[in-house]
């Protein structure tokens, strides 16, 4: 697990169920505070003790850890699978209609400027295999925030790699704070023409 000095006690928590059980690790971070980061961070410690699969969620009990069996059996299938809350219909708990409404919004306006399929393309809640795994260190995070993950859902798609969607039920967070705030909305709004243009420069330079 990757602790950014959680205010709501997380890191200790696991320290301490740490200290018995020897597959549970925690990489605590000081004074560090991107999501982009904490994800690659926690990618490099995983490779480097010999994980064979990653897998990224929240711990704020927002994303139901039974889930991680689904997802583990699609990565038999596809070297990236995304937990979705959208495919085959909606399943979110305890979200007001203006935030539900907010996030349908965000994924049709990322998969329509970046030509996705994906229901869930701002999921957190994902799996990877090793060798995806490797490829994505070595790509230097160009965001700080949420839109990290569609950095990565658009980079792995590009490279033409198989990404699959498996239902799962998001509950809203029982403790802590959201980390959502005004600046990573905007960034996670811009973020998309960036890349857009980013690879509209790649096709025109000679």
């Amino acid at each position: 697990m990757v602790d950014d000095e959680s205010p709501d006690g997380t890191g200790t928590e696991v320290a301490y169920l740490a200290r018995g059980n020897n597959r549970i690790h925690l990489l605590s971070r000081k004074h560090t505070r991107s999501y982009a980061t904490a994800i690659m961070d926690g990618f490099k410690q995983a490779l480097a003790m010999g994980a064979k699969r990653i897998f990224t969620m929240d711990a704020d009990h927002s994303h139901n850890p039974e889930d991680l069996i689904k997802i583990d059996k699609q990565l038999d299938y596809s070297p990236m699978v995304i937990g979705s809350r959208y495919i085959g219909g909606i399943r979110i708990l305890n979200w007001s209609l203006r935030r539900l409404a907010l996030s349908l919004a965000a994924n049709y306006y990322i998969r329509f400027l970046l030509r996705l399929q994906y229901t869930d393309c701002t999921s957190g809640f994902r799996g990877y295999r090793r060798e995806l795994g490797e490829e994505l260190i070595r790509y230097p995070a160009k965001s700080h925030g949420y839109s990290f993950l569609v950095d990565m859902l658009y980079l792995v798609h590009q490279a033409g790699y198989r990404i699959e969607e498996v239902p799962i039920i998001y509950t809203e967070r029982r403790a802590g704070q959201s980390k959502m705030r005004r600046r990573t909305i905007l960034e996670a709004a811009l973020r998309p023409w960036l890349i857009i243009l980013s690879k509209l420069r790649r096709q025109l330079l000679p």
